[in-house]
C-alpha cells in the first residue's frame, strides 16, 4: 500500500471540521481536534523576564512553547516582546493558569485569551451605523469611492457638482455597493486642508440628496467633527476619519450621533506622510496604534459596534510597508472590530506594475481579492461594479459557495 503524505493547509475551523468527520471522527471530538489543527503563535509587547520565564515555564507544562529573549535565561529583567506557540485549548487552560500567577500574568492571560477569541470569531456584532445596521463577516461589502474634490488623486474628482454625484451614486447602488463614501478633502500625499466651510459646501447637499434617494449607509470622510456632526445630522450614518478620531471633539461627535466611525491609521499627515516613512515594526505599530484609538473611543463613549479600523493603505507607507500590510491583514483581527481597507488605484499598485492612475483596474482587482482572503470585511473601490464582482467570488472561494438555483 503507497501511504501519501498530504500536509493540510485548512486555517477555516468549519472546514478543519469536516476533514476530520471525513475521516471517519465522532463528531462530539471533530472540533476539539480541529482547535488542535491550528498553531496560533501569539506576541506579546514588554513583558518583564520574570514574567517571560514563568510563561516559558507554563507554555512548556502545557505541551507548547513559548519564544522569549535570549536574555531571559541570564534573569535579565528588560521589557521585551514573547511570542508564545499554542493552540486555542492551550490558550484556555494558559488563562486559567495564570490566575493564580503573580504580577500581571493573570491580565495577560486574559488579554491573549480575548486576542485569539476575537482572531477566530466567526461571527460580529453588526455595525451600528446611527440605527441601520451592517452585518460583518457573512459577505464583503463594498464602500463606493464618492469625491467631490476638484484635486482627487484617481482623476474622479467631481467638485461639488450634485448632479454628477447623484448620478455615479445610482450607478453604484446598482452594481452592489452597500455603503456611499462622500469626500470633500482630498487626502492624497502632499495635499493641503480646506476650510470647515468648503467642505460643508461641496459635502452637505450631496449627503442629504444621497441619504433621502438610496437604502445604503451614506459615510462622511471627514477628520472634522464639525463636518461630521452636521453630515450625521443630514442623514451620513458612518464617519470615515483618516486621522483615527484624534481631533479635539471628534469620539464626542460620533458617541453623541452614534454613527459608525472608522479609525484608520496614518504615519505623519497627507502633506508629509509620504516624505520618509519608517517603521521599527510595521505589524506591532499598526495594531498597537488601532488598539489604542479603540480604547479611547470606548472610553469616550463609543460602542464597540459602532467602530471598524483600517490599516492605511498608502498613508505614510511605502509599497514595502504596503504589501507586508496585505500579506498579514488577518492579524488585525485580534482587535475583534471590522476591517476596512482602501488599495485602489493607488500609488503603489502603478509603482510595482508601473501603470498610471487610469489603468489600475487590474492590480486593484488583485488587491481586493488578497484583502479579502487575509480578513478584509470592507473594502473601499473606485471601480464599484468590477470589485464587487471580485468580492462575490473572493468570497465564494474563501466563505464558501451555495448554490441556491
Amino acid at each position: 500500500m503507497t501511504h501519501m503524505a498530504r500536509v493540510l493547509d485548512i486555517d477555516c475551523r468549519p472546514a478543519l471540521v469536516a476533514e476530520m468527520e471525513a475521516v471517519g471522527v465522532h463528531a462530539a471530538a471533530a472540533g476539539g481536534l480541529a482547535d488542535k489543527a491550528r498553531l496560533r503563535p501569539v506576541r506579546l509587547e514588554a513583558v518583564d523576564g520574570r514574567v517571560a520565564a514563568l510563561l516559558k515555564q507554563e507554555m512548556l507544562a502545557l505541551g507548547a512553547d513559548c519564544a522569549v529573549h535570549r536574555g531571559v535565561a541570564d534573569f535579565e529583567r528588560d521589557a521585551r516582546p514573547v511570542v508564545l506557540l499554542g493552540d486555542v485549548r492551550t490558550y484556555e487552560r494558559l488563562a486559567e493558569r495564570l490566575e493564580q500567577q503573580p504580577w500581571e500574568l493573570p491580565e495577560i492571560g486574559r488579554r491573549v485569551l480575548a486576542a485569539v477569541r476575537a482572531f477566530e470569531a466567526e461571527e460580529l456584532e453588526p455595525l451600528d451605523c446611527a440605527g441601520t445596521r451592517l452585518a460583518l463577516r457573512e459577505r464583503t461589502l463594498v464602500m463606493g469611492v464618492l469625491n467631490l474634490t476638484p484635486d482627487s488623486f484617481s482623476g474622479d474628482g467631481l467638485g461639488g457638482d450634485l448632479e454628477a454625484a447623484a448620478e455615479q451614486a445610482a450607478g453604484f447602488v446598482a452594481a452592489g455597493a452597500d455603503i456611499l463614501d462622500v469626500g470633500g478633502e482630498s487626502t492624497r500625499p502632499g495635499s493641503e486642508g480646506v476650510s470647515v466651510d468648503d467642505e460643508l459646501e461641496r459635502v452637505l447637499p450631496v449627503v442629504e440628496a444621497l441619504a433621502g434617494e438610496f437604502d445604503c449607509v451614506v459615510s462622511i470622510d471627514t477628520s472634522k467633527p464639525e463636518v461630521a456632526r452636521l453630515a450625521v445630522a443630514a442623514g451620513a450614518g458612518m464617519i470615515n476619519d483618516v486621522y483615527g478620531l484624534r481631533a479635539d471633539g471628534m469620539i464626542e461627535a460620533v458617541a453623541d450621533t452614534g454613527a459608525a466611525a472608522c479609525i484608520m491609521h496614518m504615519q505623519g499627515t497627507p502633506r508629509d506622510m509620504q516624505q520618509s516613512p519608517y517603521y521599527d515594526d510595521l505589524m506591532t505599530e499598526l495594531h498597537g496604534f488601532l488598539g489604542e484609538r479603540v480604547d479611547a473611543a470606548v472610553a469616550g463613549g463609543v460602542r464597540r459596534s459602532q467602530l471598524v479600523v483600517d490599516p492605511g493603505f498608502g498613508f505614510g507607507k511605502t509599497v514595502a510597508h504596503n504589501l507586508e500590510m496585505l500579506r498579514r491583514l488577518r492579524e488585525l483581527r485580534s482587535l475583534g472590530l471590522g476591517i476596512l481597507i482602501g488599495t485602489s488605484r493607488k500609488s503603489t499598485i502603478g509603482k510595482v506594475l508601473e501603470l498610471p492612475v487610469e489603468e489600475r483596474l487590474m492590480g486593484t482587482a488583485a488587491t481586493c481579492a488578497v484583502a479579502i482572503a487575509n480578513g478584509a470585511d470592507i473594502i473601499r473601490v473606485h471601480d464599484v461594479s468590477e470589485m464587487t464582482q471580485v468580492a462575490r467570488m473572493t468570497d465564494a472561494i474563501m466563505r464558501g459557495w451555495r448554490d441556491e438555483t
